[in-house]
């Protein structure tokens, strides 16, 4: 671009108009906001939203909260997904799983009250209702260590493990049968296998005849 100069040879100095900046104002001027092909179909909405609230009802929101919305609408887009997915995995609702996952841990706290202070009965009925029967295995082994302790067969305290109830029971039939639920409640309760209502009444079988037995084994 050739210098403009004046009748003397000096170089002329131009100077910027004052109105420039009110001049090139638009959204063709907003470098900041994405456009075109650039700017994906959420925020295109969301840029409309804020345009529209600030033309209709004179909003004008703070700079930056279309990305925080933005944001936010994944964030919770994301969590539908995770729900659908376990709903699609499992056929549950995902308060159910995690219902179920709070009363598999209905704590009885052995630590602090004996054995036979349990309603061990009531709390397989609640199991079973709640279709958990992995956890009524656990309390039906419970039931089977607070009719042996109640009967003296064996020496109930919490510290103690199955061996060590194994080598106190006498009778072979008994100490025979309680090695094999023994083994059930290892399996099931410890080894966190999921079992359904027909395994847990086969098992059950085993638990009732154990209590029965009783000082005749």
């Amino acid at each position: 671009m050739a210098l403009k100069l004046d009748k003397d040879g000096n170089i002329l100095l131009r100077s910027l108009d004052q109105n420039l900046s009110q001049k090139y104002q638009g959204k063709e001027f907003n470098y900041d906001i994405k456009d075109g092909e650039s700017q994906n179909l959420l925020a295109r909405f969301l840029n409309w939203l804020m345009n529209g609230l600030r033309d209709v009802f004179g909003i004008n929101l703070p700079p930056g909260i279309t990305q925080i919305l933005e944001y936010l609408i994944y964030f919770l887009m994301g969590i539908l997904a995770i729900y659908l997915l376990v709903r699609f995995l499992t056929g549950e609702t995902a308060s159910a799983i995690f219902r179920k996952k709070a009363t598999s841990f209905i704590n009885i706290n052995l630590a602090e009250k004996h054995i036979e202070s349990f309603d061990l009965d009531v709390l397989i009925s609640d199991a079973i209702e709640q279709k958990n029967y992995r956890l009524g295995i656990r309390y039906q082994y419970l039931k089977v260590l607070k009719t042996l302790s109640q009967q003296q067969i064996i020496e109930w305290h919490y510290e103690k493990t199955n061996q060590d109830y194994e080598k106190e029971i006498k009778g072979q039939k008994t100490k025979l049968l309680f090695k094999d639920v023994s083994y059930l409640y290892d399996h099931i309760w410890y080894g966190e296998q999921e079992i359904d209502e027909d395994r847990y009444r086969a098992f059950q079988v085993k638990f009732t005849n154990l209590n029965n037995m009783g000082t005749n084994g």
